[in-house]
């Protein structure tokens, strides 16, 4: 009996290095995936977040679409707004008049400058 109460220090003494190591290797498993997450922060401030801040200046150009505005489609197309509706917009193109039906979403800029100071 004594022989077992002499190894039953070693053993707890065994079990609390043992904690103390899977401590240490959270900390280790911690530190390598920092560099993960730093990369994703800086893809997001780089690349996500200005695309999003880009989409919604050329969703509010297109909501602000008026009668008479001079617009290029993203096929190229250039023409006059003629008509707006909820989700189309009719563009007059050309010498000819001829009248083409488009979706907002297809309308790449428009070139005409509004001034929108109201005295």
């Amino acid at each position: 009996m004594p022989a077992l109460l002499g190894n039953m220090p070693l053993s707890v003494l065994a079990d609390a290095a043992g904690a103390e190591a899977q401590g240490g290797s959270m900390w280790v498993m911690l530190i390598q995936l920092l560099p993960i997450v730093l990369i994703f922060v800086v893809m997001y401030f780089l690349l996500i977040r200005p695309q999003k801040k880009k989409e919604k200046q050329a969703q509010e150009m297109r909501n602000n679409l008026q009668v008479g505005d001079e617009v290029i489609t993203a096929g190229g197309i250039i023409g006059r707004v003629v008509s707006v509706r909820e989700d189309t917009v009719v563009v007059e193109t050309g010498g000819d008049r001829s009248k083409v039906r488009i979706k907002r979403w297809a309308i790449q800029s428009v070139e005409t400058i509004h001034d929108d100071t109201e005295a």
